[in-house]
């Protein structure tokens, strides 16, 4: 989990958010050098906008060589206690990711939670 800016994940891990709490997250595309990509999200409490976690992925992508691309963000309430997550809103700035993706993606690394979605709130 990153829980600042100077404490970057990897870019091969998937799904990268804070371990509680509710936060705005992004979905990415990262462009491997294979010409192939994968999808990650991002989400963290000191995102003040979507853009500020966009960034420091698409900085750590750059240094590397890869390019990246925006699909839509939203935000995530996390409920460590009764493993529980939500998904759901948009970003002014990048509108909606797919949230059904999103979920599905997040329960590869929590498969012991819930997870759910809604189209609903910002």
């Amino acid at each position: 989990m990153m829980t600042d800016m100077d404490d970057k994940p990897s870019l091969s891990e998937i799904v990268d958010i804070d371990c509680s709490g509710t936060f705005k997250y992004v979905l990415i595309e990262l462009f491997l050098k294979d010409e192939t990509s994968r999808l990650l999200v991002r989400g963290y409490s000191w995102g003040a906008y979507h853009d500020d976690i966009y960034q420091e992925t698409l900085k750590q992508a750059l240094k590397e060589g890869l390019d990246t691309e925006c699909l839509g963000g939203g935000r995530i309430t996390h409920d460590a206690t009764k493993k529980d997550i939500f998904v759901y809103g948009y970003s002014m700035g990048f509108g909606r990711a797919d949230h059904a993706k999103v979920c599905e993606l997040i329960k590869v690394k929590y498969p012991s939670y819930n997870v759910h979605w809604s189209d609903e709130g910002y």
